[in-house]
């Protein structure tokens, strides 16, 4: 029996073809027992209550949060434990990230989560954390990005960004959104655009 079994492993191990087809046969099965159910799980593709699409100020805002890094060190997933929910508050669910394109969930918090962070401070309060953030917390390792208040957003594409996220992702603009999203960003600040992100995390659950 211990024989045959072990021909069987020999077999497999110097046919690379045959170890090719089975290894893509198990990852399949795999995928097809864990991924599958999702699909068709109403709370894994539907938005959750309250949920709106940011506004075109808060899309400008969540560009120069991927451009200027803050992904790298901070996680936008509150897991399930109650350390978390204690300290950030609900944990994260699939229903809050249908229209996030590409999702900034994140895997490593040098800083805090900032899933809940909207709302949680002021705009003054950020305004001045963004600028120094050792102004107001001593011991904070982030670097300052003073020249986001120098930077006026010129609003060229903002129309075009949000025509793609409704035609290309189905994220629920409407005509009248798009047609003013340039005009919507008009004068402000890179500053104001980051601030208004932050201030719209969380918005859906709390």
């Amino acid at each position: 029996m211990s024989s045959n079994s072990n021909n069987r492993h020999e077999i497999v191990e110097r046919n690379v073809g045959l170890l090719a087809i089975l290894i893509v046969f198990a990852i399949s099965l795999g995928a097809l027992v864990e991924i599958t159910p999702l699909i068709f799980q109403k709370q894994t593709t539907e938005p959750v209550d309250n949920l709106r699409p940011y506004t075109a100020l808060e899309l400008e805002g969540r560009d120069i949060y991927t451009r200027e890094g803050c992904n790298v060190c901070h996680s936008q997933m509150v897991r399930p434990f109650r350390s978390e929910t204690e300290r950030y508050g609900h944990y994260s669910v699939a229903g809050e990230s249908v229209w996030e394109h590409p999702f900034l969930w994140g895997s490593k918090r040098t800083g805090p989560d900032l899933a809940r962070v909207g709302g949680r401070y002021s705009d003054e309060w950020h305004r001045v954390h963004l600028m120094d953030p050792r102004e107001l917390v001593p011991e904070s390792n982030m670097p300052g990005f003073p020249w986001l208040a120098d930077n006026v957003l010129d609003g060229k594409n903002t129309k075009k960004k949000l025509t793609i996220f409704r035609d290309q992702f189905g994220v629920p603009y409407t005509d009248e959104q798009i047609a003013n999203a340039s005009k919507d960003v008009e004068g402000k600040t890179e500053m104001d655009a980051i601030i208004a992100y932050l201030q719209s995390l969380g918005h859906a659950m709390k």
